[in-house]
Protein backbone atom coordinates (compact mmCIF):
# COMPACT_ATOMS: atom_id res chain seq x y z
CA UNK A 1 0.00 0.00 0.00
CA UNK A 2 1.36 3.49 -1.20
CA UNK A 3 2.41 6.34 1.52
CA UNK A 4 -0.49 8.97 1.13
CA UNK A 5 1.31 11.58 -0.56
CA UNK A 6 0.84 15.66 0.00
CA UNK A 7 2.52 19.15 -1.51
CA UNK A 8 5.80 20.28 0.04
CA UNK A 9 4.62 23.20 0.51
CA UNK A 10 1.20 21.65 2.42
CA UNK A 11 3.71 19.50 4.41
CA UNK A 12 6.00 22.72 5.13
CA UNK A 13 2.88 25.08 6.62
CA UNK A 14 1.10 21.90 8.39
CA UNK A 15 4.84 21.29 10.27
CA UNK A 16 5.20 25.20 11.40
CA UNK A 17 7.90 26.44 9.34
CA UNK A 18 5.82 29.01 7.65
CA UNK A 19 2.57 30.05 5.82
CA UNK A 20 1.91 28.47 3.07
CA UNK A 21 2.93 31.38 0.90
CA UNK A 22 6.40 32.10 2.65
CA UNK A 23 6.66 28.24 2.32
CA UNK A 24 6.69 28.02 -1.29
CA UNK A 25 8.89 30.98 -1.07
CA UNK A 26 11.53 29.16 0.73
CA UNK A 27 11.59 26.31 -1.80
CA UNK A 28 12.14 28.13 -4.62
CA UNK A 29 14.60 29.72 -2.59
CA UNK A 30 16.15 26.15 -2.53
CA UNK A 31 16.33 26.25 1.07
CA UNK A 32 14.78 22.74 0.73
CA UNK A 33 15.52 19.42 0.44
CA UNK A 34 13.46 16.46 0.24
CA UNK A 35 15.33 12.97 1.05
CA UNK A 36 18.92 15.17 0.41
CA UNK A 37 18.47 16.46 -3.13
CA UNK A 38 17.44 20.01 -3.74
CA UNK A 39 13.70 20.52 -4.94
CA UNK A 40 12.51 23.99 -6.33
CA UNK A 41 8.95 23.06 -7.24
CA UNK A 42 6.39 23.79 -4.39
CA UNK A 43 4.19 21.27 -6.08
CA UNK A 44 6.27 18.64 -5.37
CA UNK A 45 4.67 15.76 -3.24
CA UNK A 46 5.97 13.80 -0.32
CA UNK A 47 4.72 11.52 2.16
CA UNK A 48 5.95 10.61 5.62
CA UNK A 49 8.42 8.41 4.69
CA UNK A 50 10.47 11.34 3.23
CA UNK A 51 12.90 13.12 4.84
CA UNK A 52 12.41 16.64 4.61
CA UNK A 53 15.49 19.39 5.10
CA UNK A 54 14.98 23.40 5.41
CA UNK A 55 18.41 25.32 5.54
CA UNK A 56 20.31 21.65 6.38
CA UNK A 57 17.88 20.99 9.38
CA UNK A 58 15.07 18.12 9.28
CA UNK A 59 11.11 19.28 9.54
CA UNK A 60 8.81 17.58 11.54
CA UNK A 61 5.36 17.32 11.70
CA UNK A 62 3.93 19.93 14.38
CA UNK A 63 2.32 17.67 17.58
CA UNK A 64 0.06 20.31 18.76
CA UNK A 65 -1.50 23.26 17.18
CA UNK A 66 -2.29 26.68 18.58
CA UNK A 67 -5.01 29.29 17.57
CA UNK A 68 -4.32 32.64 19.42
CA UNK A 69 -6.78 35.76 19.16
CA UNK A 70 -5.04 38.97 19.99
CA UNK A 71 -6.08 41.81 20.80
CA UNK A 72 -3.20 44.35 18.75
CA UNK A 73 -2.97 47.95 20.11
CA UNK A 74 -2.11 50.29 17.72
CA UNK A 75 1.61 51.25 17.40
CA UNK A 76 2.19 47.19 16.83
CA UNK A 77 3.45 45.61 13.77
CA UNK A 78 2.52 42.71 12.41
CA UNK A 79 5.54 40.85 10.93
CA UNK A 80 7.94 38.05 12.47
CA UNK A 81 10.68 39.46 9.86
CA UNK A 82 11.58 43.04 9.91
CA UNK A 83 14.74 43.17 12.50
CA UNK A 84 13.86 46.99 12.99
CA UNK A 85 10.26 46.70 13.99
CA UNK A 86 10.47 47.80 17.99
CA UNK A 87 6.97 46.97 18.68
CA UNK A 88 6.08 43.59 16.96
CA UNK A 89 2.33 42.22 17.65
CA UNK A 90 3.36 38.42 17.94
CA UNK A 91 5.66 39.33 21.13
CA UNK A 92 3.21 40.18 23.16
CA UNK A 93 2.17 36.28 22.47
CA UNK A 94 3.74 34.37 24.92
CA UNK A 95 3.44 30.58 25.02
CA UNK A 96 5.48 27.71 27.29
CA UNK A 97 7.25 26.20 25.70
CA UNK A 98 7.66 29.03 22.72
CA UNK A 99 6.40 28.10 19.67
CA UNK A 100 6.56 29.80 16.25
CA UNK A 101 3.77 31.31 15.25
CA UNK A 102 2.24 33.30 12.17
CA UNK A 103 -0.48 35.80 11.93
CA UNK A 104 -3.53 35.02 9.69
CA UNK A 105 -3.85 38.44 8.01
CA UNK A 106 -2.81 41.55 9.50
CA UNK A 107 -3.17 45.25 10.82
CA UNK A 108 -1.17 47.89 10.12
CA UNK A 109 0.52 50.07 12.83
CA UNK A 110 -2.21 52.60 13.82
CA UNK A 111 -5.17 50.47 13.37
CA UNK A 112 -6.11 48.18 16.37
CA UNK A 113 -7.99 45.32 17.29
CA UNK A 114 -8.65 41.37 16.47
CA UNK A 115 -5.91 39.51 15.04
CA UNK A 116 -5.19 35.68 14.55
CA UNK A 117 -1.83 33.53 15.01
CA UNK A 118 -1.24 30.14 15.02
CA UNK A 119 1.36 27.34 14.05
CA UNK A 120 -1.19 25.75 11.98
CA UNK A 121 -0.12 27.00 7.94
CA UNK A 122 -3.26 25.81 6.19
CA UNK A 123 -5.86 27.57 8.65
CA UNK A 124 -3.65 30.80 8.16
CA UNK A 125 -3.91 29.78 4.94
CA UNK A 126 -7.82 29.35 5.17
CA UNK A 127 -7.97 32.73 6.97
CA UNK A 128 -6.10 35.22 4.55
CA UNK A 129 -6.87 33.71 0.78
CA UNK A 130 -9.58 35.92 -0.65
CA UNK A 131 -11.49 32.50 -2.51
CA UNK A 132 -12.45 31.52 1.00
CA UNK A 133 -14.18 34.67 1.44
CA UNK A 134 -13.50 34.43 5.45
CA UNK A 135 -15.54 38.22 6.47
CA UNK A 136 -13.48 40.75 8.18
CA UNK A 137 -15.42 43.96 10.32
CA UNK A 138 -14.09 47.16 11.46
CA UNK A 139 -15.27 50.01 13.81
CA UNK A 140 -14.19 53.07 11.76
CA UNK A 141 -13.92 56.66 12.92
CA UNK A 142 -12.95 59.23 10.53
CA UNK A 143 -12.90 63.07 9.87
CA UNK A 144 -16.53 63.81 8.95
CA UNK A 145 -19.73 62.01 8.06
CA UNK A 146 -20.22 60.85 4.59
CA UNK A 147 -22.88 61.84 2.17
CA UNK A 148 -25.16 59.14 0.67
CA UNK A 149 -22.76 59.96 -2.75
CA UNK A 150 -19.84 59.10 -1.20
CA UNK A 151 -20.96 56.09 0.92
CA UNK A 152 -22.72 55.11 -2.59
CA UNK A 153 -19.07 54.90 -4.01
CA UNK A 154 -17.23 53.37 -1.73
CA UNK A 155 -19.75 50.78 -1.96
CA UNK A 156 -19.32 50.33 -5.56
CA UNK A 157 -15.55 50.34 -5.31
CA UNK A 158 -12.65 52.63 -5.90
CA UNK A 159 -9.89 51.88 -8.15
CA UNK A 160 -6.39 53.36 -6.20
CA UNK A 161 -3.06 52.67 -7.32
CA UNK A 162 -4.27 50.23 -9.83
CA UNK A 163 -6.27 48.20 -7.78
CA UNK A 164 -10.05 47.89 -7.13
CA UNK A 165 -10.99 48.82 -3.50
CA UNK A 166 -14.13 47.52 -2.47
CA UNK A 167 -16.11 46.80 0.48
CA UNK A 168 -19.26 44.01 1.65
CA UNK A 169 -20.67 46.74 3.63
CA UNK A 170 -20.72 49.80 4.98
CA UNK A 171 -23.25 51.99 7.82
CA UNK A 172 -23.31 54.88 9.60
CA UNK A 173 -22.96 53.68 13.74
CA UNK A 174 -22.79 57.34 14.92
CA UNK A 175 -20.92 60.74 14.15
CA UNK A 176 -18.56 59.85 12.13
CA UNK A 177 -18.49 56.37 12.70
CA UNK A 178 -19.15 53.03 10.27
CA UNK A 179 -19.02 49.35 10.65
CA UNK A 180 -17.03 48.35 7.54
CA UNK A 181 -17.28 44.84 6.05
CA UNK A 182 -14.68 43.71 4.39
CA UNK A 183 -13.51 40.54 2.14
CA UNK A 184 -10.31 40.74 0.98
CA UNK A 185 -8.59 43.45 3.18
CA UNK A 186 -5.91 44.63 0.78
CA UNK A 187 -2.90 46.61 2.44
CA UNK A 188 -4.41 49.87 3.93
CA UNK A 189 -7.53 49.12 2.27
CA UNK A 190 -10.16 51.15 4.28
CA UNK A 191 -7.56 53.82 5.11
CA UNK A 192 -7.53 54.50 1.39
CA UNK A 193 -11.33 54.28 0.21
CA UNK A 194 -11.71 57.08 3.02
CA UNK A 195 -8.99 59.33 1.56
CA UNK A 196 -10.68 59.12 -1.72
CA UNK A 197 -13.32 60.43 -0.44
CA UNK A 198 -12.00 63.32 1.27
CA UNK A 199 -12.50 61.87 4.94
CA UNK A 200 -9.28 59.73 6.48
CA UNK A 201 -9.43 57.60 8.92
CA UNK A 202 -8.73 58.44 12.50
CA UNK A 203 -9.11 55.22 14.38
CA UNK A 204 -9.91 51.79 13.10
CA UNK A 205 -10.38 48.36 14.91
CA UNK A 206 -11.45 45.14 13.90
CA UNK A 207 -13.42 43.29 16.10
CA UNK A 208 -14.91 40.08 13.87
CA UNK A 209 -13.47 37.59 11.93
CA UNK A 210 -15.89 35.37 10.20
CA UNK A 211 -18.34 34.49 12.88
CA UNK A 212 -16.28 34.98 15.85
CA UNK A 213 -16.21 38.32 17.95
CA UNK A 214 -13.27 40.00 19.86
CA UNK A 215 -15.81 40.55 22.62
CA UNK A 216 -14.07 42.05 25.95
CA UNK A 217 -10.70 40.79 25.50
CA UNK A 218 -8.14 43.75 26.99
CA UNK A 219 -6.28 45.82 24.39
CA UNK A 220 -3.12 44.08 24.45
CA UNK A 221 -4.11 40.44 25.93
CA UNK A 222 -4.49 37.12 24.22
CA UNK A 223 -6.63 34.02 24.37
CA UNK A 224 -5.96 30.00 23.22
CA UNK A 225 -9.36 29.58 21.13
CA UNK A 226 -11.66 26.87 21.94
CA UNK A 227 -12.02 24.06 18.64
CA UNK A 228 -15.41 25.49 18.56
CA UNK A 229 -14.50 29.17 17.78
CA UNK A 230 -11.28 27.89 15.30
CA UNK A 231 -14.58 26.77 13.32
CA UNK A 232 -16.51 30.13 14.10
CA UNK A 233 -13.45 31.98 12.34
CA UNK A 234 -13.84 30.15 8.88
CA UNK A 235 -17.67 30.69 8.88
CA UNK A 236 -19.20 32.89 6.83
CA UNK A 237 -21.99 34.89 8.36
CA UNK A 238 -24.63 37.84 6.99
Amino acid sequence: MSEQQERLVKFLSASGVASRRAAGDLVKAGRVTVNGRSVLEPGFRVSSADIVSLDGKPVTPTATFHYIMLNKPRGYVCTNSDPHAPLKAVDLIRLNPPVRLFSAGRLDKESEGMILFSNDGDYVAQITHPRHEILKTYLVRITRDLSAAELSRIRSGIFDQGELLRVISIERIGKCRYRIVLNEGRKREIRRLTAAVGAPTIELRRIRIGALELGDLPSGAFRELSPDEVARTLESYS
